[in-house]
């Protein structure tokens, strides 16, 4: 359930406040977290880790965090969003794709049962995403991104979808850049969806975006040099795959890293096995009244595995419900 115009307003009144009381604490790196173990625990590492003469101290070049981005730092209920671009994109086009209408899942999607069609999983958004997101050049596939994510609206509340970020998050981003890290987002959404907004919303550059792709070609067009989607798909960045792409497009292991799912986990333990100075982060979604609670049964972010590992191994697990005095920034 989400909030009402005058919890809202409660809402604000409260945040205000609370800012009161930050400005009486200059220095606060993470005002919308609540004082406690997990904001102690954040804030301890990353200044042990970035203060020159400390005996933990790690050189700006290694000071590498890695996040994923759906779940970690935007909301990925009801549906990943990406996914929500892709039923777009499938609606937009079947005009023009008449055989749709008797091919799975392109026809239960059209018949309006997005959430049957998507039930297929992997395999049934594979075949989706590379059918939507392929046949355009890189630019125009930008400019198809760019013009959906300034105006789709999330179907509960009402909001652009890059308005459906973390707050709290968004100044842990902020935090570690002004402590001289360099943050990527390592996603299993794709990597050219993300890149036209995720500077602009968290300021990560798209060179730092790390996530999932199809085949692309290098063709001669009008005499042009274009590169054209294929509707093949080359990475799925899940699970496994994460650490093989840091490896292979970052070439340092992290000293950080933040999820929220079991595609995470094998991330984590990835950055957690190196040498040294080493931080682990789950974001748990326990908020059913600013957000959505949900973990091992959600066929959207489950956490699991991952859950049960980062207890056992005393990794940090936010607790989204106790942890952050707001979720969303204010409207």
């Amino acid at each position: 359930m989400f909030w009402t115009k005058a919890g809202r307003l409660l809402l604000l009144l409260l945040v205000l406040a609370l800012a009161g009381r930050v400005q009486a604490r200059p220095g606060d790196p993470l005002p919308s977290w609540v004082d406690g173990p997990t904001k102690r625990a954040i804030i301890g590492f990353v200044e042990a880790v970035s203060t020159p003469g400390s005996p933990r101290f790690v050189p700006p070049a290694e000071r590498i965090a890695t996040f994923d981005n759906d779940g970690t730092l935007w909301a990925e209920q009801h549906f990943y969003v990406q996914g929500l671009f892709a039923v777009d994109r499938v609606r937009e086009l079947a005009p023009a794709n008449p055989q749709w209408g008797e091919q799975e899942p392109f026809a239960t999607l059209l018949g309006g049962d997005a959430k049957a069609a998507l039930a297929g999983g992997e395999a049934a958004i594979s075949t989706i995403v590379t059918a939507t997101h392929a046949g355009l050049t890189t630019e125009a596939f930008d400019q198809v991104v760019r013009t959906w994510i300034s105006t789709a609206r999330h179907p509960q509340t009402g909001r652009l979808y890059t308005e459906m970020v973390y707050q709290p998050m968004l100044e842990l981003l902020a935090y570690l850049h002004q402590r001289a890290f360099t943050t990527f987002v390592v996603s299993g959404g794709g990597v050219d969806f993300m890149r036209p907004w995720v500077e602009r919303t968290y300021g990560i550059p798209p060179e730092r975006v790390i996530g999932s792709s199809i085949q692309t070609r290098f063709e001669l067009r009008d005499g042009q040099p274009v590169l054209v989607r294929l509707p093949q798909m080359k990475v799925l960045n899940d699970g496994a795959v994460k650490p093989v792409s840091i490896q292979h497009h970052i070439g340092r292991r992290p000293i950080a890293a933040f999820g929220n799912s079991d595609g995470d986990l094998a991330m984590l333990q990835w950055t957690m096995a190196g040498p040294g100075e080493r931080f682990a982060l789950l974001v748990h979604h326990t908020d059913g009244e600013r957000e959505w609670a949900y973990d091992r049964s959600s066929g959207v972010g489950r956490l699991e595995r991952a859950l049960d590992e980062a207890r056992a191994r005393g990794w940090t697990v936010v607790d989204m419900r106790r942890d952050w005095l707001v979720v969303f920034p204010l409207p």
